[in-house]
């Protein structure tokens, strides 16, 4: 059972602003389905599909795991994030500026608005290296947990690094070979920024919230030892020959055994599977497989869609709605004090209301890839139907958390302030 340190956590105003920030970004993404339909699904290189990709990276991923590492950093890995309140607004404002005028910059397309918005990006993850390193790096010897969410950060700074390196060859000040160093950014971000912050921060949560054991240490080892060594030498193989094989075949190893493992995992667990929380991730594994299934067969448009559109928003959908509800839990915790029996964080949103929540993100998961396989208006616009209903469900569940936090803590005047002792989590 995992330990949290509770007295370390950030209020929850913090992590919350970039997680209500993430439905806003896919039911964007769904508009702009509607508005363009097949055509911004039938070539991977069209600005405008390169738009929808970074809605969906920087905009619903990015805010995701931004505002789940403010939270998860301090009260699960006890590691202190520099900053406070106000860093948090200016470090949300760079990443969804700099994601707006890069989305805009790339849709329209307008040069200053690409190059305004990727100097944001870089300086958004740059804040949060900043903020989250020095501490996390002490940490890293014998832990797998630290080490892997150091990786992580590296690789988002890597990927930041390489869009602004884009954006500049695009605007024609620097020569390079966009194809190739497309892919490398691509595989950095998908691999290094969310695949290694996803399987080391799955590692803790998958026994917390689904009894599942731990990935063994083993395996964790080799795939951070993949991403750490492998990536790097794929990446150069790629840049001198040209020759994106062992990249693609880096990436669909690794979708693969991230997929397989916590499928094997979660066949293991000491709790029933018919809760939203373990569904939402077994679909998103069965879909990170499929993807790694399309990128051996070449077809990273199909691929990109399953990872991006379907694998990733449903494994980050399932844990945001857990944090959500954790945070309006820590909020009572703190206002209420001693004495109070608080309700359980499951009750805070009811499983009618996570199930009506995974059906939304399922329809999507489904409807995105189908689009982009069998191009036509129909399936576009059913597609983006699907990912604005299925966001707006989020935004909705987020709503009745607040709501049911705020009924709560009406109801029970504030109290002496909780015991400081770490707590463990249920």
């Amino acid at each position: 059972m995992a330990r949290l340190a509770l007295e370390l956590a950030p209020e929850p105003s913090v992590p919350a602003r970039f997680l209500r920030t993430v439905p806003a970004w896919g039911a964007l993404a769904g508009l702009m389905l509607l508005a363009q339909g097949p055509a911004l699904l039938a070539s991977r290189w069209s600005p405008a599909t390169v738009a929808l990709v970074h809605v969906f990276t920087l905009g619903v991923l990015g805010n995701a795991m931004f505002g789940s590492l403010l939270q998860f950093l301090p009260a699960a890995a006890g590691v202190r994030v520099r900053g406070g309140a106000g860093f948090a607004r200016a470090l949300h404002a760079a990443l969804n500026l700099g994601t707006l005028a890069l989305v805009a910059g790339l849709a329209w397309p307008l040069p200053l608005l690409r190059e305004l918005g990727s100097g944001l990006l870089l300086l958004a993850f740059l804040m949060l290296a900043g903020a989250a390193l020095p501490n996390l790096l002490r940490r890293v010897a014998g832990s797998l947990l630290h080490a892997g969410i150091a990786l992580s950060l590296f690789g988002g700074l890597a990927t930041a690094a390489l869009g602004g390196l884009l954006v500049a060859a695009l605007a024609g000040r620097v020569a390079i070979p966009l194809e190739d160093w497309t892919n490398l950014h691509a595989a950095i971000g998908l691999l290094a920024w969310v695949g290694a912050l996803l399987a080391s921060v799955g590692r803790v949560v998958m026994p917390m919230f689904q009894g599942t054991p731990a990935a063994p240490a083993g395996a964790q080892s080799a795939l951070l030892a993949a991403v750490a060594i492998g990536l790097p030498l794929a990446g150069g193989v790629l840049l001198a020959s040209g020759d994106a094989l062992a990249l693609r075949a880096l990436l669909a190893l690794a979708a693969v055994a991230v997929a397989l493992g916590g499928l094997w995992l979660q066949s293991r667990s000491r709790k029933p599977m018919s809760a939203a929380l373990p569904r939402g991730w077994r679909l998103g594994f069965i879909a990170l497989a499929a993807a790694a299934a399309a990128m051996a067969t070449g077809d990273a448009r199909l691929a990109g869609a399953l990872a991006i559109g379907a694998a990733l928003p449903l494994l980050v959908m399932a844990m945001l709605v857990e944090i959500s509800a954790f945070l309006g839990w820590i909020a009572l915790h703190r206002r209420c004090g001693r004495g109070v029996q608080l309700p359980g964080v499951h009750t805070l949103l009811p499983p009618p209301h996570r199930q009506r929540l995974l059906l939304g993100f399922a329809a999507s998961a489904l409807t995105l890839p189908a689009a982009v396989a069998w191009p036509s208006w129909p399936m576009a616009v059913a597609a983006g139907l699907a990912l604005v209903f299925a966001h707006l469900l989020l935004a909705l569940a987020q709503r009745h958390i607040a709501r049911a936090v705020a009924a709560f803590a009406a109801a029970h005047p504030p109290g002496p302030p909780p015991p400081r002792e770490p707590a463990h989590a249920t």
